[in-house]
């Protein structure tokens, strides 16, 4: 009988009052291995299945002002070097492109429900294409052997898929859904559009990953 992944969930957010989004996202893990990288948590990638890397109110090109982000750069090199399966939302996606040579740049805030475009892939199995958007940077170009697995009409590079290694990277918010609506609209300048929370079943991405860990596993001890 395969036992169940192992995983780590690394929290990015830097301001106290929007860690409920990291909550949000770690409820979806109950039994990960939290993290708290800005504040000096680290872990060894070679004790898990598989690393989910949160979304944060800091912008990957802060590094000179927060050390941290560099730090992480090189763990997503070395998730990629050692294959282990990455999922990366929001700064996470952001942050494993420009570890691996890509662009990231801010353009604004977006916050609001957006149509995607996904890709045939894997983790968007099942998933509508509505979801919650809520960020000002973006990746412009993608990082070395990313391919873009995701488009929205404001941001090209929405979501990419790594070409040799199980690495998966969302711009959107899965972990946003009607729960915290309320505070998504008194923290952003909320946009409301003809599309609807209800149309909103994005945290089946999160359902997918752990499916491809598993899978994983189950091919590795094989």
């Amino acid at each position: 009988m395969t036992a169940e992944p192992t995983l780590a969930v690394v929290r990015n957010e830097v301001r106290a009052d929007y860690e409920y989004h990291c909550d949000a996202l770690a409820s979806h893990f109950p039994d990960a291995r939290e993290v708290d990288f800005p504040a000096g948590e680290r872990f060894d990638p070679r004790d898990f299945d598989g690393v989910v890397l949160s979304g944060s109110t800091a912008g990957v090109y802060e590094a000179d002002e927060r050390p941290w982000i560099r730090e992480q750069e090189r763990l997503v090199q070395t998730l990629v070097e050692r294959q282990v399966p990455t999922l990366g939302v929001c700064f996470g996606h952001q942050i494993a492109n420009s570890a691996l040579g890509g662009t990231v740049r801010h353009e604004g805030m977006t916050a609001r429900l957006v149509v995607v475009e996904f890709a045939d892939d894997p983790v968007f199995a099942g998933v509508e294409p509505v979801v919650a958007a809520s960020h000002g940077d973006v990746v412009t170009d993608a990082g070395r052997e990313m391919d873009v697995i995701a488009s929205a009409e404001h941001c090209r590079v929405f979501g990419t898929r790594h070409r040799r290694v199980p690495l998966w990277t969302v711009q959107f918010h899965p972990e946003f859904t009607a729960d915290i609506r309320d505070q998504l609209a008194e923290d952003f300048d909320w946009t409301v559009t003809d599309c609807a929370f209800a149309d909103v079943n994005a945290p089946r991405v999160f359902e997918n990953f752990q499916s491809l860990v598993a899978e994983r596993m189950a091919t590795v001890s094989e």
